[in-house]
């Protein structure tokens, strides 16, 4: 993706160009040939190609752990099993959408209980608001999808083609079979991942051991091999050939971050106080006069979105930390400590110049707020999650008609009745009606014989449908024609779920 270059240059030459051509017909051929050779150039620019330089330290260690450790969560987790009971699918993580339910270890949730999803994305919003006030955007720089997936094919890359400086002798070369050799393997390898990629999402909606077998004998479903398809084609795009481009044009997140930094949060700086002034250094010669910087640019050089650190707070820039150990490399070479490039904070930068100590405060008023909604929210999902009702009932009255009059002056009105057993065991349910006395209950369409209890199966529900009459000499209870009537379901093991719903009649 290119990038403007439109400078201020060329709408100085628009307004000069302007203003002489309707103050002066003499210069009005000079002016329009100004005009038209700043038109004339491009509004933007190539792409240039960034060509990370692997360094060696802390962070980088870090990210090697993270991407690591969260690959092999992704690729595995589909595989991992979890005993729910007979006839109940054992894997762990599922997103089972022909039965509708979505099962994460212990946890199941049901379409009825989305808000359970909710709830885990406004988690995830608090910790990732709470975590960027803190420290930047350390999601961006260690555990985000599209920077986890860089990091992968960059170190593919770097295994075909070398570190950075010959990888960029390897791009300026002509055409070779050696160079053929190299760019087909970097490649291969990258859509091998890809497809690996796309392979391990769809195992998250269907049994994995299953579907992968599908999948070798080229029996599984189409939909399937579409899906593989279409994240191996993003997965090669975005994270072999986009890259950083991602970062800085498609992902909403830098322009929402600025928010949630203040003078307080720690962030990956430059620090021009002791840097500057900057400038080429020689071995045994005086530091006094001049800042620490040896203006070496291997900062820059190790840096995945090709910006130079030095030049302040960016939008591209994702906190991956690498540029500290590159930096601190070359503070160790030229014996000087180490942090010139470290996690600062804006007022510590203000306190340093001011002659203050530095200090550095995570607890302020944006954090505990984060903090505290992050800690209600996690109540609120615990407090839902401990009183989560195994039974359910919903009862739907017929609405057309309202009531049926028999031959004999009792009143019918008929009801569906839903039943949703959460267990992961079978149980018998028995139905009853209470609130209306006289009422007598009648199941119509059930295989059970006594049409007032049913079996329903573990993790299942279903659809009931009843009939409830009221003798004529009850029919007094019906003012304003209608009166309360309670659904009753119980099961045997004691537990009793309750819906309160309406009978309707003839005003009395």
């Amino acid at each position: 993706m290119a990038e403007p270059v439109l400078n201020l240059d060329m709408l100085v030459a628009v307004a000069v160009g302007t203003a002489s051509a309707t103050s002066s017909s003499d210069h009005k051929d000079h002016s329009a040939v100004a005009v038209n050779s700043q038109l004339n150039r491009p509004l933007y620019q190539s792409r240039i190609k960034v060509q990370p330089k692997l360094v060696h330290g802390t962070f980088r260690r870090i990210k090697w752990l993270v991407m690591a450790l969260t690959l092999t969560i992704y690729y595995v987790t589909p595989f991992f099993r979890w005993n729910r009971g007979p006839g109940m699918p054992d894997q762990a993580v599922l997103l089972d959408f022909p039965a509708r339910r979505f099962y994460f270890f212990f946890l199941e949730i049901w379409p009825q209980e989305f808000y359970y999803i909710t709830g885990l994305l406004i988690l995830a919003a608090l910790g990732l608001f709470l975590a960027t006030s803190v420290a930047g955007r350390v999601w961006c720089g260690y555990t985000c999808p599209q920077t986890v997936w860089t990091d992968l094919f960059i170190f593919v890359e770097r295994l075909f083609e070398g570190d950075r400086s010959a990888r960029i002798r390897l791009d300026r070369e002509g055409f070779s079979l050696a160079k053929l050799a190299r760019k087909t393997g970097k490649h291969a390898v990258w859509i091998l991942i890809a497809i690996l990629t796309g392979g391990a999402w769809v195992f998250y909606f269907a049994d994995a051991p299953t579907l992968a077998k599908q999948l070798v004998t080229f029996s599984a479903p189409m939909t399937a091999y579409v899906f593989i398809g279409l994240f191996t084609a993003t997965t090669y795009t975005l994270g072999g050939i986009a890259r950083e481009q991602v970062c800085i044009y498609m992902c909403p997140w830098p322009r929402i971050q600025g928010a949630m930094f203040d003078e307080e949060s720690l962030l990956v700086s430059y620090k021009d106080d002791r840097g500057e002034q900057r400038g080429p250094h020689k071995k045994g010669t005086s530091w006094e006069g001049r800042g620490d910087c040896i203006d070496c640019g291997q900062c820059v050089a190790a840096c995945p979105m090709g910006i130079d650190i030095r030049d302040g707070m960016q939008l591209e820039c994702i906190q991956c930390a690498l540029c500290i150990d590159a930096c601190d490399e070359i503070m160790d070479k030229v014996e000087r400590p180490r942090g010139l490039i470290g996690y600062d904070t804006l007022g510590n930068r203000d306190r340093r110049r001011a002659g203050q100590p530095e200090r550095y405060n995570i607890v302020r008023p944006r954090t505990i707020v984060y903090a505290v909604a992050l800690v209600v929210v996690s109540a609120i999902m615990i407090f839902a999650l401990a009183t989560r009702e195994t039974l359910q009932i919903n009862v739907l009255r017929d609405r057309n008609p309202l009531f049926v009059t028999l031959s004999d002056g009792s009143i019918r009105n008929g009801y569906d009745v839903k039943i949703i057993n959460k267990d992961h065991l079978a149980h018998v349910f028995h139905v009853s009606i209470d609130g209306l006395d006289g009422a007598r209950l009648a199941g119509v369409s059930t295989d059970e014989t006594n049409p007032a209890e049913v079996r329903i199966g573990p993790d299942a529900l279903k659809n009931l449908r009843f009939f409830v009459s009221l003798p004529q000499d009850r029919q007094a209870a019906l003012a304003g024609g209608e009166a309360s009537l309670v659904f009753v379901v119980t099961d045997e093991t004691g537990r009793r779920e309750a819906h309160e719903t309406t009978f309707r009649g003839p005003a009395q």
